[in-house]
Order: structure tokens, then C-alpha cells, then sequence
């Protein structure tokens, strides 16, 4: 374990993009809870996530005014941190959790209503945005955190391989998942990931599709 100076950047985190991580929280009677989250690089020590009301992690984030945000790769954290919450002996003393290639803990500096009409969610008020300073940054190992961007141009480049073998219909169905994966790589992908997604939506052109 590591206690690095404070920046994003060693981690690979750049401003203005966001990266998907797991936050983990304690109430006011020190119960631990860890949930999926997409936190915004907003600067070298300065991070922004938008949470949806209802959840524990907000109610936490709310009444501590703090957190962690965990940085790793593991499937199966995000699966059980997503699915209900992680066991208890999943949990470091200090509240992040164990077998992380890096964390970070958060002071809340303001929360705010959000409202975001190109949201697919249809309950756009219910939502709290958290502007946080990162304290401290622990790095166990070499790691960068995960854009979802690459993974979208992955799975898109897959789907184009086999436009020229399925039906109509699959194809129907491959056109709306780029769509959809183009919409989510222009908001938070890099910009190689959105110019490898321009590449692809010229080449379906080519072929006749409207993407």
C-alpha cells in the first residue's frame, strides 16, 4: 500500500471524464454499504457524482459527508455491490474495501438538486449532485480506472462484424444498441473512443443503415 500525494491523474483519471467505480459509505451507527457509481473527474483532487434518490448511498453521502471510491476491475465487486450489498468481511476497518488496486476518500463540498433533460431516467429530479475534494489517494497497485467508453467500441465493433450475417430484425436491433452506444461514448468516452465510433457509424452509412 502506497499513500500517494493527491492526483487523479496517477490512477488515470483525467478531467472531464467519468469513470465507473464503486463507492462505499457508513451510516450514523457505522453500517457499511458499497454501491456501483460513475464519478466525474472534475480536477487533480476534485470529483463530482450524481446519485439517485432512494438509495443508501445517497441517504449516507447526505448525513456523513464523506466516502470512498474504490478503483478496481473486478467483476464480481461490481456484480455483489450492484445485486444487494457486500459482506461485511468484504470491508477494510478504514471502510473501503478489501483487495482494491486503489481508493480514495471524499469530503462533500456541496450537494445540489440535479435536473438533466437528456437523461433517459424519467424521474430527472431525483437525482443529488455531490462535488467532493479528494483527502487522501491509496494505491495497492498499478491501475487505471475504468471509462466505460472502450468497452462500448469493443462491443460495437463485435456486432459490426456480424451485420452481413443475421436478418433484418437483428440488424434493427444492432442499429439501436449503437445508437445507444455512441449516445453514452460522446458523454463520457475519450476522445479516441469517439472518433473509433465515428469510424464505425461512416462504415454502416456505407453499407445503406441510417445509425
Amino acid at each position: 500500500m502506497v499513500k500517494k500525494e493527491v492526483n487523479l491523474s496517477t490512477i488515470g483519471m483525467k478531467k472531464g471524464k467519468q469513470y465507473e467505480t464503486i463507492v462505499s459509505t457508513n451510516n450514523s451507527q457505522g453500517m457499511k454499504n458499497a454501491s456501483p457509481i460513475g464519478i466525474l473527474c472534475s480536477g487533480n483532487d476534485k470529483v463530482i457524482c450524481r446519485i439517485f434518490k432512494g438509495g443508501k448511498t445517497l441517504d449516507n453521502i447526505l448525513s456523513q459527508k464523506e466516502f470512498i471510491v474504490n478503483i478496481t476491475h473486478d467483476p464480481e465487486l461490481f456484480m455483489l455491490s450492484t445485486i444487494g450489498n457486500l459482506p461485511l468481511d468484504y470491508f477494510d476497518e478504514n471502510g473501503s474495501i478489501k483487495g482494491v488496486d486503489a481508493y480514495f476518500k471524499c469530503e462533500v463540498i456541496s450537494f445540489k438538486e440535479a435536473v438533466k433533460q437528456s437523461d433517459p431516467i424519467r424521474n430527472k429530479n431525483e437525482a443529488i449532485v455531490i462535488k467532493s475534494e479528494v483527502k487522501e489517494l491509496i494505491i495497492n497497485n498499478d491501475v487505471k480506472a475504468f471509462n466505460r467508453g472502450f468497452g462500448y467500441v469493443v462491443e460495437t465493433l463485435a456486432n459490426f462484424t456480424r451485420f452481413d450475417l443475421v436478418d433484418d430484425n437483428q440488424k434493427e436491433e444492432y442499429l439501436n444498441k449503437f445508437r445507444e452506444a455512441n449516445r453514452v461514448v460522446r458523454k463520457i468516452g475519450y476522445p479516441e473512443d469517439i472518433q473509433a465510433m465515428n469510424e464505425i457509424k461512416k462504415e454502416l452509412m456505407k453499407k445503406g443503415f441510417k445509425p
